[in-house]
């Protein structure tokens, strides 16, 4: 077993990090912070867990125990690259955004503040397994990609890599459920602001834009250009992202979804076909929903990806990184299948 903790783990994505790990035949969590939260039983703040952990009170982040085999971290970002550096661990999987970005010049743009540790940005590999897996194989430091950013590069990246579709030019329109802002309280996702309503946020300025451009750029040897536009939909949970790309070739939607069949053919979590994706397929599960169409009245390509921005989106593809890191069978404590109805 793998002595395992969880920082952060009051929050919406520590505590889903905490669900996977109790289903998980190789990780034991024997400790779990919540500063916030410090002294609240987990069951008392997660019912949901308390069978789980039924003698486990969550405790201050400093009293983390060292020489642990896996540390997740859990935390808003900019809080992260301030506690990482004094954690001691055999594997630290980042969940947050501190070290996905590979320039520390871009966090002042897009985070508003600079890097506290930039000297440990080449110490972390990006954590998307199914286009970087032989890069987290035995890292000891993984920074796992947001949400959105999981959903549009998956959707995008085998097409880019085929060279059928251009590299710039790309829109990303994508929808996430008010989970994805977190568990603090805040007037834009409160019941009465979220209920019957369907906004945008973060025009042109949203951080996870140069994380794909990243992401899809290191997987294409492409120089990647997109229009990120998020929106909050009325559920808890799911990301459905929609791209708009221009195709190079003649291509047509069949060989579209042929080229992005074959890209994913031996990927567990990955399912393409014909049908149009759904958050709701996908709930519960480590499982992204992609498709994709040529519409020869305008040229344009449209390829839509949907995932659980709590599992595939935060927690499971942690958990997958995990795996991959200790030499776990990668799909190990991880669902295929979604929770329905």
């Amino acid at each position: 077993m793998k002595n395992v903790a969880i920082i952060g783990a009051s929050g919406f994505a520590g505590a889903e990090v905490m669900r996977l790990c109790a289903g998980h035949p190789e990780f034991e969590v024997v400790f779990a912070s919540g500063d916030s939260q410090a002294g609240t039983a987990v069951g008392d703040l997660y019912p949901s867990l308390a069978a789980a952990y039924p003698n486990m009170t969550l405790e201050p982040w400093e009293s983390v125990p060292s020489g642990l085999d896996i540390v997740f971290v859990a935390l808003p970002h900019g809080a992260s690259q301030t506690i990482i550096p004094k954690l001691d661990a055999s594997h630290i999987i980042d969940l947050g955004a501190d070290f996905r970005l590979d320039d520390p010049a871009l966090y002042p743009t897009w985070y508003g503040h600079a890097h506290t540790a930039p000297e440990m940005l080449d110490d972390f590999v990006f954590g998307m397994p199914e286009l970087f897996r032989a890069s987290i194989v035995g890292a000891g430091a993984v920074a796992v990609p947001g949400c959105y950013v999981t959903t549009a590069t998956l959707t995008l990246a085998p097409l880019l890599k085929a060279g059928l579709m251009e590299a710039t030019g790309l829109i990303v329109d994508a929808a996430s459920g008010v989970s994805g802002a977190g568990r603090a309280a805040k007037p834009a996702t409160s019941f009465s602001t979220v209920d019957e309503n369907f906004t945008a946020y973060g025009l042109l300025t949203h951080r996870h834009t140069p994380e794909m451009q990243m992401a899809l750029s290191r997987h294409t040897g492409a120089e990647v250009e997109l229009l990120f536009t998020p929106h909050l939909a009325p559920m808890n949970r799911g990301v459905l992202a929609t791209c708009y790309a221009r195709p190079t070739g003649e291509e047509t939607t069949e060989q579209l979804l042929e080229a992005m069949a074959d890209a994913y053919q031996d990927e567990p979590f990955i399912v393409v076909s014909e049908s149009i994706p759904s958050t709701k397929a996908t709930l519960g599960s480590n499982s992204v929903h992609l498709t994709v169409r040529r519409d020869d009245r305008t040229g344009w390509i449209v390829a839509i990806g949907a995932l659980d921005n709590l599992v595939k989106g935060a927690a499971g593809q942690a958990i997958q990184c995990a795996n991959l890191a200790t030499g776990i069978d990668e799909p190990a404590g991880l669902a295929v299948a979604g929770v329905y109805p």
